[in-house]
Order: C-alpha cells, then structure tokens, then sequence
C-alpha cells in the first residue's frame, strides 16, 4: 500500500513535534506512533531535514523536484539523439 506524501511544512512540524515527545521521555516506538510514520521515514526525515526551518525544506523539495525533471530532460534528448544518429548511418 502506497503511502502518502507530506509537505515540507508538515515532516518539519512532526520533526519538531516529536523533538518534544522525545524530550519528555517518549520511546522511539511512542513517537512514531503518535506521529503516523514509521521508525524509518522518522529516522530518514531526520537526516534530510533535521535542523531546517519550514522554508529552507521548500526549496530543498523544488530543487529536488527540478533536478528529477532535468535529468529526464537529458534522457529524453540523449535518446532522441542517439536514434538521429542510427537514422543517419542507415541503420533503421
């Protein structure tokens, strides 16, 4: 079953939130648990967006989403270029 997607604004809340649960001796298991996450995607929002403020984890996330739209750019034009190529030499 897929998961849903949370916005930067909402895994730094949750990071932020479980910061206090944690200091008021909350187990790892508990935080998860009051959060909805998993231990793992806690553990991974922690090293992606540990520290952050809501507004640096936004652009993080659009360059991200950039970076993925750029390299299927490449790809697509690698492609492209690679059958301009065949077509030229005669191999089709």
């Amino acid at each position: 079953m897929k998961g849903r997607k949370h916005t930067p604004d909402q895994i730094v809340r949750k990071l932020r939130e479980a910061d206090r649960l944690s200091g008021a001796g909350a187990s790892l298991a508990e935080v998860a648990k009051a959060l909805e996450v998993s231990e793992a995607t806690l553990g991974r929002w922690r090293s992606q967006y540990g520290g952050m403020r809501t507004d640096e984890a936004k652009v993080l996330r659009r360059l991200r989403d950039e970076n993925g739209r750029l390299k299927r750019m490449v790809a697509d034009l690698s492609l492209d270029n690679e059958m301009l190529k065949e077509v030229a030499r005669g191999k089709f």
